[in-house]
């Protein structure tokens, strides 16, 4: 079996812990602050993570930018000329064009390497999310699963693979269109917070408001407990926006009504952070159905 090499991109947000543990590449995304481009690598080299968040919470904005096909040539082309085969796991293609990108520059280069093999998988998952399905893909891989046989895994697994999270400031979700502006008044004046999902297409989706924040960190628990795998030991992933006493909440909750394995906590990086801000909370697991 020829060797090959699982690359994803900087939107898994996983925490560093979990990254040394696995054989992954990350390739960074950008977002722009003040007029600065920077690169979200996961050990924050280019811009620190509490630095960033407090700069949200002053009221400055962040946007991104996705992966471009010329990117994607420069990351996959040394790679293949190593004679290794690549299984590219995407950001969701319902939240950014980078999973087009990345299929535009595998289908050049299989033109110029046909003997090689460039697999890309829309994972139709975000932050953490991705990351959960990246990490459990790796740990096949490093099992010994042949790049066909997890390409297509990843594809019959990636919608039992569960995101749940809320938000604190209504007001980031009003910048990119997910809450109308009267509604983003209101609800901040009522302490309304969204609970929201990815769903199938991996677009992200409100599904249901509650009044105040422990509500809607308790409504995370919830719908796990509803739509959970039944079989325990799961390894499960909780990311958030420098909200770690919240997080640890939803973990606390988690351990008290069911048996997971482990709980991985993260940060949101800056490209999910930018549309999410500051205080979201996130929880990850696979599950009956997204």
């Amino acid at each position: 079996m020829r060797e090959y090499c699982i690359i994803t991109d900087s939107t898994t947000d996983m925490a560093l812990s979990v990254l040394e543990k696995v054989d992954v590449r990350v390739i960074p995304m950008e977002f722009h602050l003040d007029g600065v481009s920077y690169h979200n690598y996961p050990d924050e080299r280019e811009y620190p993570m509490d630095k960033f968040y407090a700069e949200l919470k002053s009221g400055k904005t962040s946007t991104t930018s996705q992966i471009n096909q010329v990117t994607f040539i420069e990351v996959f082309e040394p790679i293949l000329q190593e004679g290794k085969d690549i299984l590219y796991l995407a950001f969701s293609s319902g939240l950014s064009g980078t999973y087009q990108s990345a299929c535009l520059a595998a289908e050049e280069l299989r033109e110029k390497y046909p003997e090689m093999r460039v697999f890309c998988i829309d994972t139709l998952a975000a932050s953490a999310g991705e990351g959960l399905l990246v990490y459990t893909a790796a740990l096949k891989k490093a099992a010994g699963m042949p790049i066909e046989e997890l390409a297509q895994w990843v594809t019959d697994n990636r919608l039992h693979l569960c995101h749940w999270f809320t938000v604190d400031d209504l007001n980031h979700l009003k910048r990119g269109g997910r809450v109308s502006p009267a509604a983003a008044v209101i609800g901040t004046a009522l302490g309304i917070k969204p609970v929201l999902h990815v769903d199938n297409e991996g677009h992200l989706i409100p599904m249901e408001k509650v009044r105040g924040r422990r509500r809607s960190l308790d409504a995370l628990v919830d719908h796990m407990v509803k739509t959970c795998d039944p079989k325990e030991g799961q390894t499960i992933f909780i990311s958030h926006g420098n909200a770690p006493e919240d997080a640890e909440y939803v973990g606390k909750q988690i351990r008290a009504k069911m048996k997971v394995k482990e709980i991985v906590y993260s940060l949101i990086g800056p490209v999910i952070g930018s549309h999410s801000g500051p205080g979201t909370v996130a929880l990850f697991f696979f599950g009956t159905e997204r």
